[in-house]
């Protein structure tokens, strides 16, 4: 009787689950990669957010909404490309412009701030909502 068959397909077997498992640690480190956002202040025509973010995320922009919390889209919009990413903590400023086919935001209303660590894919990294008062 002879037990090498057996002995080598278990070995097959193991280098395969070996195999599968460092490739899917191997594509998901970019979605590892170390990225926070914090939405710190929000006016009618900017919001500001602190973020940290590794170079390994991908992020290329910090994008932005804010509206009327029940609405269905934003009443004002803004992208800030200048990001960076290097692992330290970081202050951004992200302008903001009205959609002139919706309420404007009015002094002691309530909104909601949506922003967002996005890559070239168009892909959310990182991203938070909150909900203010604007001045």
């Amino acid at each position: 009787m002879m037990t090498t068959p057996n002995t080598r397909r278990a070995v097959r077997i193991a280098v395969v689950f070996t195999a599968v498992a460092a490739a899917s640690v191997v594509a998901a480190a970019p979605a590892l990669a170390a990225a926070t956002l914090d939405i710190t202040g929000a006016g009618s025509n900017m919001i500001q957010v602190d973020y940290s973010c590794d170079d390994s995320a991908g992020v290329a922009s910090i994008q932005a909404m804010m509206g009327d919390p029940n609405a269905d889209h934003p009443a004002a919009q803004g992208i800030q490309n200048s990001v960076d990413c290097n692992g330290s903590p970081q202050s951004a400023t992200i302008p903001l412009t009205a959609d002139p086919s919706r309420p404007p935001l009015t002094s002691g209303s309530e909104a909601q701030v949506r922003v967002a660590l996005v890559d070239r894919n168009g892909t959310v990294v990182s991203g938070q909502a909150k909900k203010f008062t604007v001045p």
